[in-house]
């Protein structure tokens, strides 16, 4: 392939906007998905799903952590121009896959939302297949003149330099947030959230409205068609009894309406009994142990979290919940074999991992306000607890 018979400048625009927008795309994207890689995993999970690979899914988060830091790295040296062929490789063959993976997901419906950017831009299959579209067509632009970019470092130490820090950070960001919780929690439950009016309509929020459509069939002329359920009031075609309604109607979606942030919490007792509003609008302090999959929970982290709480809990009048989607048995067992002080209950798994991104994560609300949430790993000590949060109200 020749390079040398076209026009330098115009060529070198085209490439310097293809560079720039890919490049802060690339760094934009794998930063916000670095931010939580917890919940990009979750996401992997439903691809492995797809593709039967869930042998993968113990490894979502390390392979999570792997996707963001790289989109990271191709991002920041395709901007200073270092490596540019290796980078060019790495970036068409990274965009051919997610090109694929968005294609099959909104054509075959599989997957709803692709996880491009995470929780903090959610994408439909279609938006991100589009979007894949536009990068893949700056990415062949880049491929096409990658021999012509020109680093701004020239010096190979320097060079080498730039990618040993950038490969260092862009992993340390993953790991970092997978152990101790996003910078930025784009979530419903995060800190300062009332998680009574997350699950409430406003007064005066518009629903979704829908259009519905109606086959018709005349029992006289045999004539078949369809009409709208406007056109069905106000032509009266209801009050001729010739024509009659086939099957069910059809609906679609005209204008989406308000959506309730948090529609999918019930949280419940081992004989089914609701005590979500109970639970949710406490006006008390208490803490929310979420502990979404018993089996895989940190038993350690666990009884720590339970020797600080049973300090506590009698002093400053706090109720103390494990919260889980593992069975009663369980629950029960796990509770026996460590002698928790928790009252056990019950939600789905989906709500519980949007809750705290930890297995167990700890969350302390009051008066349906969420005070603030830790993971295991920097859950505080008892002195730091009553100096913060209890003291005032002992």
């Amino acid at each position: 392939m020749s390079y040398n018979n076209v026009t330098p400048t115009k060529k070198n625009y085209i490439l310097a906007a293809a560079r720039l927008l890919t490049g802060l795309l690339f760094v934009f994207s794998g930063l916000i998905k670095a931010n939580d890689p917890v919940g990009f995993g979750y996401k992997l999970q439903e691809y492995f799903l797809v593709f039967n690979l869930d042998v993968l899914n113990p490894y979502t988060t390390g392979i999570a952590i792997f996707i963001c830091g790289l989109e990271i790295i191709f991002g920041v040296l395709l901007l200073v121009g270092i490596y540019p062929i290796m980078v060019s490789w790495g970036l068409l063959l990274m965009i051919l896959f997610f090109t694929f993976l968005t294609f099959y997901s909104a054509f075959f419906e599989v997957v709803t939302s692709c996880g491009c950017f995470g929780d903090a831009i959610p994408l439909t299959p279609w938006e991100s297949f589009g979007k894949d579209l536009v990068l893949l067509l700056f990415i062949l632009v880049i491929f096409y003149y990658r021999r012509q970019i020109k680093p701004l470092f020239k010096e190979s130490f320097n060079q080498g330099l730039v990618l040993i820090s950038t490969v260092v950070i862009s992993m340390a960001i993953g790991i970092y947030t997978a152990n101790y919780l996003p910078f930025v929690d784009f979530l419903p439950y995060k800190k300062g959230a009332n998680i009574p009016a997350l699950m409430s309509l406003p007064a005066g929020a518009q629903l979704d409205e829908f259009a519905y459509e109606y086959k018709l069939k005349n029992t006289v002329s045999g004539e078949e068609k369809s009409v709208s359920d406007k056109v069905y009031l106000s032509e009266k075609i209801w009050e001729d009894s010739t024509w009659a309604i086939q099957g069910e109607p059809t609906s679609r979606l005209v204008k989406a309406g308000y959506k309730i942030p948090i529609s999918d919490l019930l949280i419940f007792d081992e004989a089914g009994t609701d005590y979500t509003k109970e639970l949710i609008e406490n006006p008390y302090y208490n803490f929310i142990i979420v502990a979404q999959d018993l089996n895989q929970v940190q038993v350690k982290e666990l009884l720590k979290i339970n020797d600080i709480t049973a300090k506590i809990a009698t002093d400053y009048n706090l109720r103390a919940v494990l919260l889980t989607s593992s069975s009663a048995q369980d629950a029960g067992f796990l509770s026996d074999q460590l002698g928790l002080i928790f009252e056990i209950f019950y939600a789905d798994a989906v709500p519980l991992k949007s809750m705290v991104r930890a297995n167990p994560g700890i969350i302390l609300m009051k008066d349906g306000v969420i005070i603030n949430k830790w993971h295991y790993h920097n859950f505080p000590s008892l002195t730091e607890l009553e100096k913060k949060y209890f003291n005032k109200d002992k």
